[in-house]
């Protein structure tokens, strides 16, 4: 079918294009997207694709449109929230631990479905698509069934980035972390992903202290509840529980330091490769340093339970959003870095 897309190359400007969409595999479903949210992972795929044409986006609401023949877990008119793709049979998914999917590279970053065949066309050529098996920054996606989970009747802007940015950072509080009451949670970074961590905890319970440079950001934090710095060079007490979503070296270590014996962190921020820590100092204070992939989330089991935490005012995640037309990516992505807005949304054409 033919549809609108956002197509990237690299550093030069986007630009909304017509694409032919393919159609659905018999697992797969057709959604019409009404709202995607921006995430740090495709302004970091668009450049290590230099100027490859990609067609990016893996935070996709919608109406499913059209059913594969095999798909029985949904209905047409269905208002779905895309996440990340796994396959379902590995060990890992099995476990319960999908982010962590055997096959998840050649579901999520291939650019193709993992039997190599494409699912957009720009002017009859194969794009990069398929990206986290939606491609959602466009006016229609092809996903597999599995990873469409019914939201209900939540404004589409909102439930969108509950397919990974929100999902993370609610999720490694909930499902990593799991501070309560009489915890003190350390949260390293207040955008998209620290904020959504910010409101889980508080609504587990838990003291938070969140580290965040841009004021817009720390008033934000502080109106929900939390205490908000804006360095780690402030005073902060010690914490049980910490989470960066920067993946700086740096703040990694000390976010490390600050930690009350047996304290646990998590991180969730990409980074350069290599760190350094204090290895005695872990030792002897029983400390915990893990990783947290998609917030270690079922997402059909969590993003149903955040929805319901929305809807009953424990996460106003309506807050923490700002919509903008998909044309309009590139301001969206310059609004973001400049600390204006907290999570952009992309609105699709109707």
């Amino acid at each position: 079918m033919r549809t609108s897309v956002l197509l990237s190359r690299g550093s030069a400007p986007s630009e909304v294009v017509e694409a032919e969409l393919d159609d659905p595999r018999p697992h797969e479903v057709l959604v019409r997207i009404e709202a995607a949210g921006v995430c740090h992972t495709d302004l970091v795929t668009r450049r290590a694709l230099g100027s490859r044409p990609a067609v990016l986006g893996h935070e996709g609401c919608g109406f499913v449109e059209r059913l594969g023949t095999e798909v029985d877990t949904l209905e047409v008119g269905d208002r779905v929230v895309i996440s990340f793709a796994s396959c379902g049979g590995c060990g890992q998914c099995r476990a319960g631990q999908p982010a962590y999917c055997a096959s998840a590279a050649a579901l999520n970053n291939s650019g193709r479905r993992p039997d190599g065949s494409p699912t957009i066309r720009v002017g009859g050529e194969p794009v990069f698509g398929a990206f986290f098996g939606q491609s959602s920054f466009a006016a229609a996606a092809v996903a597999d069934a599995r990873s469409c989970i019914r939201v209900g009747d939540v404004p589409p802007e909102v439930a969108a980035p509950l397919g990974c940015g929100f999902l993370t950072g609610a999720g490694a509080v909930l499902n990593a972390l799991r501070p309560g009451p009489g915890d003190r949670l350390l949260v390293v970074g207040g955008g998209g992903v620290g904020a959504a961590a910010v409101l889980a905890a508080l609504s587990e319970g838990a003291e938070v202290v969140v580290v965040e440079p841009v004021a817009a950001r720390r008033d934000l934090a502080a109106a929900f509840g939390a205490k908000a710095v804006a360095s780690l060079d402030e005073p902060i007490p010690p914490v049980t529980h910490a989470l960066d979503t920067t993946g700086r070296p740096e703040l990694i270590a000390r976010a490390l330091g600050l930690l009350a014996p047996r304290g646990v962190l998590v991180l969730v921020g990409l980074g350069p490769v290599e760190a350094t820590l204090d290895v005695r100092s872990l030792m002897l204070r029983g400390l915990q340093v893990r990783g947290c992939v998609e917030g270690d989330a079922v997402p059909a089991v969590l993003i149903p339970e955040l929805v319901r935490r929305h809807q009953d005012g424990r996460l106003p995640l309506d807050r923490l959003v700002t919509t903008y037309p998909l044309n309009e990516f590139d301001r969206a992505v310059a609004d973001q870095r400049a600390g204006s807005v907290l999570k952009p949304v992309l609105l699709p054409p109707r």
